[in-house]
């Protein structure tokens, strides 16, 4: 019995609002007569106001315009109807569209001249070819730290390459063979950076102990100790030039030393959070920072002040690698690897498709950028263009977990044809170039963009 009083209920209320919608239209259709008369005179000078107000600024160009050259008038052709030369003339002056009058083919504003607009010229877009790179291969793996293996350097010489890890120990390596030559033990943490000294038989290594030490190789013990960071160090960079060292870490700040007096020459301070990158050159800006605040920053080295801040990453700047022929740099986040120009810093182009947390970045002469993540997979990338014309997910150790398959560390060495990667499987992985492979056998698989950033 509700059912059917609900259904009655509701049909009522239909039918009460159809016709109130129905009463309401025919009242308007009633009363549509009743409007004042459309005056064309004022409509017609209403549309030319408003015509006017969009496009007179074409106009006035167009008239502002020199005049071209005359034009050789054709003396077979018949001459306008009387009266129609003046009137096109005169309705040129003020229309913004011809209008067509019967028995003229065409409608100019003068028999001998014509008037042009140079139109710019537009170039087309540059698209940059990338450069074939072989493809890389793991040929050595080589164990031997206990813990997470975090970073690794080059000596000049290119004979021996220095690993730290998480069991606290700093080992040296023979490149050409893997064998381990010396293990330095110190650190009461885990080595986050090392840094062989090019001027001098010198080793810096610093750590999550807050400590930043410099080992003397002809003796392998510790020299001097550089005092000062508030809490763990996990990056470090030497000035190729001068006997300067700059350190970074989770106290926000960047520290420039002295490395004979251990004298600490600059606190650079500005990042809001954790500074997880630093590398240093020649040029201005002498020291870049990358920091877990998304920003990157360019310090002068003899005021010790921010050039400028780069906030292009919108997460944590983890990366950054200087490229060592052109005067540029590369920074890595979760959200992509960006490319700049110094010495302003000027964005270049993003590299965008590793997704993942990018821990590492390294690039060769060659051109060829690499970059390793939180989840074991490692990109290859032409710098230049930003193709990606590799991916690897390097196999982890035997005997460890899956979630151990991120990528702390991507080192070349000094000629460029070997690549070092460690990781939390607790190896060190050994890449080299592809000697058969060829363009034929490994083309280019390249989709251009429309319009590239921009050339440099």
């Amino acid at each position: 019995m509700v059912q059917h009083v609900n259904d009655v209920d509701r049909h009522s209320v239909h039918t009460l609002v159809f016709r109130s919608l129905k009463r309401t239209h025919d009242v308007f259709l009633k009363n549509t007569g009743l409007l004042p008369p459309v005056d064309t005179t004022l409509y017609k000078k209403l549309k030319s106001i408003k015509a006017r107000d969009t496009y007179g600024h074409i106009v006035d160009k167009v008239k502002s315009q020199p005049i071209a050259q005359p034009v050789p008038s054709n003396n077979n052709a018949e001459p306008p109807p009387p009266g129609v030369e003046a009137s096109i003339e005169t309705q040129n002056d003020t229309a913004l569209v011809p209008v067509s009058i019967p028995g003229v083919t065409s409608v100019v504003s003068t028999p001998n001249y014509t008037k042009t607009v140079a139109m710019p010229v537009k170039k087309s877009p540059l698209v940059l070819k990338p450069k074939w790179h072989a493809p890389w291969k793991l040929y050595r793996v080589i164990s031997g730290h206990l813990g997470w293996v975090r970073c690794c350097a080059i000596e000049p010489g290119n004979e021996i390459f220095a690993t730290g890890a998480g069991d606290r120990i700093i080992k040296i390596w023979d490149l050409a063979s893997g064998n381990l030559k010396i293990s330095l033990t110190g650190h009461i943490s885990t080595v986050r950076g090392l840094a062989f000294s090019h001027r001098h038989p010198y080793l810096f290594s610093c750590g999550e102990d807050k400590q930043v030490k410099c080992w003397d190789l002809e003796y392998n013990k510790v020299i001097r100790h550089y005092h000062g960071h508030l809490s763990a160090v996990y990056s470090m960079a030497l000035h190729p030039t001068i006997d300067v060292l700059t350190t970074a870490g989770r106290d926000s700040t960047a520290r420039v030393w002295d490395m004979r007096t251990k004298a600490n020459v600059h606190t650079l301070v500005g990042h809001t959070n954790t500074v997880g990158a630093v590398i240093s050159q020649a040029a201005e800006p002498q020291i870049i920072t990358g920091s877990h605040d998304a920003t990157i920053r360019l310090w002068d080295l003899a005021s010790g002040k921010s050039q400028a801040t780069l906030t292009h990453h919108k997460k944590s700047v983890r990366a950054l690698c200087l490229h060592p022929t052109y005067y540029m740099f590369a920074s890595g986040a979760p959200d992509n690897i960006r490319t700049w120009k110094c010495p302003q810093g000027k964005f270049i182009q993003s590299l965008p498709g590793h997704n993942a947390l990018i821990n590492c970045l390294a690039v060769n002469a060659d051109g060829v950028l690499v970059s390793g993540a939180d989840n074991g997979s490692m990109h290859l990338w032409d710098f230049r263009t930003g193709y990606n014309f590799q991916r690897l997910c390097p196999p982890v150790q035997p005997g460890s977990m899956d979630s151990e398959a991120g990528i702390f560390s991507a080192t070349f060495d000094m000629s460029g044809s070997r690549l070092i990667i460690t990781g939390a499987d607790k190896t060190i992985k050994l890449f080299k170039e592809c000697d058969d492979a060829t363009e034929e056998s490994h083309p280019v698989n390249w989709k251009p963009e429309i319009i590239r950033r921009r050339k440099f």
